[in-house]
């Protein structure tokens, strides 16, 4: 059975879907901004989210065959945690309310921030995982 259609896997996502969007739903409604400020709470869940992922993805490539357990935290930890945890929905809905309630120009910035600081962090995540690595199994191509 290909990976993509085993109910196993996807049961292992949707669990690390539940556990991740549940941390960020307590991390924003905990650290909630007011109306017309920058939304700090999404902005760094997803800025966060960038350099854990890219730091994963890049260690567990960086150490074997996308199988077993490592196929299993890819899948669990990246796709499942990882997805439910960063939200683009709430960043482009934040972003549109920026720029709804007169602050189009911080709403701008918002946007632009994100993406290039969820970039640089994502980056920063392969770098890390490269120098944790060191010495690892060369990296193959997924089986």
């Amino acid at each position: 059975m290909k990976p993509h259609r085993d109910p196993r896997f996807l049961g292992l996502i949707v669990l690390g879907g539940a556990v991740g969007t549940s941390a960020r739903a307590w991390l924003e409604t905990a650290h909630a901004a007011p109306a017309g400020t920058w939304p700090w709470a999404t902005f760094l869940i997803n800025v966060g989210g960038a350099f854990l992922l890219g730091f994963l993805l890049e260690a567990l490539a960086r150490t074997g065959p996308d199988r077993g357990r490592r196929r299993l935290a890819r899948l669990g930890l990246g796709t499942g945690v990882m997805g439910g945890f960063t939200t683009y929905s709430t960043f482009a809905v934040e972003t549109a309310l920026l720029a709804g309630d007169g602050a189009a120009w911080l709403g701008l910035a918002y946007a632009l921030a994100t993406v290039v600081l969820g970039l640089t962090a994502a980056w920063l995540g392969f770098e890390a995982a490269r120098a944790v690595t060191r010495g690892a199994v060369p990296r193959r191509s997924a089986a």
